[in-house]
């Protein structure tokens, strides 16, 4: 298989007029979120037979090239692990990718315990992937080889192992399930992110903060932001969260101080622990009086549900584990416990009012809905 480093808008061109067929493209995407502040797309690899192309969107936009082909609902679009892939398309190119088939939930709806992509070339193809690269900084250039080779191994085998998946859905007359799954997957893709007002709460345990442990919290949190940013670094990078907590808790006095703590190199207290002392004294300075509660919960807007309610949700579950044990399906894919606590909300009386349950597939309502709407109504 031939292997294209595509870097400019010439070589563009020629990779658009090879698109134009309808035949299925394998898609993959690397992004820098684990090494960068922002997870911005960095490079699309597409593979069609004998050819693999390594796009570079850091050096030209590629939406033009890429629009026509994966937005058409007639060609199959061969991806694995698809939702971050199709935010990231959709967020940074303009781009609704159609005609999705994705390996992972295959896999899932067969059944597989091991879902990676790695796991699942080894045990159906006998394909050894590279893991070297797995954590790089796919924002860094010039890419040497190796990571290019590494990005082509990520869509060189998917339409084999799609081949074979496809067939076994097939056997077991699951490969509609699959199609509404990723037809879902489709549809839920979203091109807006609203920032959230409060982040630094969701830090773990920062809700069993006193006050004013949690105002210096949100402040530190914008600290670590304004910091990310300016050196284009992942949060984690400058100071992971468990550290922000202790200094929230327990505040260094000085600089020095500051660069002592675990988690913390001496270089960035040097360099930004002036502006980290001016935060944490905003923090200080607000009467305790005015400081917000943290959030208990992100679900907070729905109602408890009552007693009875909580039966039918413990009884739902059940039954639940029941039936995907009887299809080897892991419980969490048949119905995900907060599309059960929707189910008992709505309280649906028929199979048709189910089905217009937020969440719940066609699929999901023919394996298990009538036992079901039969708890719902004991």
């Amino acid at each position: 298989m031939k292997l294209h480093h595509i870097a400019d808008a010439h070589a563009a061109r020629s990779v658009a007029e090879k698109l134009d067929s309808r035949s299925p493209l394998a898609l993959d995407c690397e992004a820098a979120g684990y090494h960068r502040y922002s997870d911005r797309l960095c490079l699309v690899q597409l593979s069609a037979p004998g050819d693999t192309w390594l796009i570079d969107t850091l050096a030209l936009d590629a939406s033009g090239m890429l629009r026509s082909p994966l937005e058409d609902p007639g060609r199959e679009i061969i991806m694995h692990g698809a939702s971050y892939d199709l935010r990231l398309l959709s967020r940074d190119l303009g781009i609704r990718v159609r005609g999705v088939f994705d390996t992972q939930v295959a896999a899932a709806l067969l059944g597989e315990a091991a879902l990676g992509l790695s796991a699942l070339l080894e045990r159906f193809l006998g394909v050894r992937l590279p893991k070297k690269y797995q954590r790089a900084d796919w924002a860094m250039r010039p890419l040497p080889p190796g990571m290019l080779e590494y990005a082509a191994a990520d869509t060189r085998y998917l339409a084999a192992l799609a081949d074979i998946l496809r067939a076994r859905l097939e056997e077991k007359k699951r490969l509609a399930w699959a199609s509404e799954e990723f037809r879902w997957l489709e549809r839920t893709v979203s091109n807006r992110e609203d920032p959230d007002p409060d982040p630094a709460t969701n830090i773990k345990k920062a809700r069993h903060l006193a006050p004013r442990a949690l105002q210096r919290l949100r402040a530190l949190w914008t600290w670590r932001d304004e910091v990310a940013r300016r050196k284009d670094r992942a949060p984690f990078r400058v100071a992971a969260d468990d550290v922000l907590l202790k200094l929230a808790e327990t505040p260094p006095r000085s600089i020095g101080e500051l660069g002592r703590r675990p988690g913390l190199s001496p270089v960035l207290a040097r360099t930004d622990g002036g502006r980290f002392f001016e935060h944490l004294d905003r923090a200080d300075s607000i009467p305790e009086a005015r400081i917000a509660p943290g959030r208990r919960r992100r679900e907070g807007s729905f109602p408890r549900l009552s007693p009875e309610g909580e039966q039918r949700a413990r009884e739902l579950r059940a039954a639940r584990v029941r039936r995907a044990r009887e299809l080897g399906l892991q419980p969490g894919l048949l119905l995900p416990n907060k599309t059960i606590m929707e189910i008992v909300r709505a309280n649906p009386g028929s199979p048709e009012e189910l089905a217009r349950v937020p969440q719940v597939r066609a699929w999901q309502v023919d394996v298990l809905g009538q036992q079901a709407l039969d708890i719902l109504s004991a």
